[in-house]
């Protein structure tokens, strides 16, 4: 089985086949308040997971996705204007699962009840640096790559190096 490892320190995402050989590398975006598992911290999770969910299948580059569903929006410059503080969830949704019971599953660590995805994000989003509340960022293009190689159950490791 496919396997992802995300470096916070390098912030990217590497797409490994099953013997550990590198198929993709893509630029990411991790919480701009760092790594940490607590409910509310706006921080990147650490530990092992996997993909609970794929959601968005189909939808067109920039859909705007609101609680898992589309919005019917299409993120633009124009949209961003009117509404600048919004955390923009585009495209398609990667919804983790923590592996590791009190460090990242149950209580107040649970990645999934925290809806940390991997995620897109307005082609405008500055990646490679800190930034997201908590979730993984990517360029849309990536993401819709990534999306249509890995099954729900893939295993996602996020490390600090």
């Amino acid at each position: 089985m496919m396997r992802i490892e995300i470096s916070v320190a390098a912030q990217t995402l590497q797409l490994l086949d099953d013997a550990g050989q590198l198929l993709r590398q893509y630029t990411i975006s991790s919480a701009a308040k760092g790594v940490g598992e607590q409910m509310g911290s706006y921080q990147t999770p650490r530990g092992r997971h996997r993909i609970r969910a794929r959601i968005g299948d189909g939808l067109p580059l920039g859909a705007v996705l609101r609680g898992r569903r589309p919005t019917g929006e299409i993120c633009t410059p124009e949209l961003m204007a009117v509404q600048p503080d919004r955390d923009w969830i585009l495209t398609r949704i990667l919804w983790l699962c923590g592996e590791e019971p009190g460090k990242n599953r149950g209580g107040q660590v649970d990645t999934m009840r925290r809806y940390v995805y991997i995620h897109g994000t307005p082609d405008s989003a500055v990646l490679g640096v800190p930034g997201s509340h908590g979730c993984i960022r990517m360029r849309n293009t990536d993401l819709v790559d990534l999306f249509n190689r890995v099954p729900v159950g893939t295993p996602v490791n996020i490390s600090e190096s």
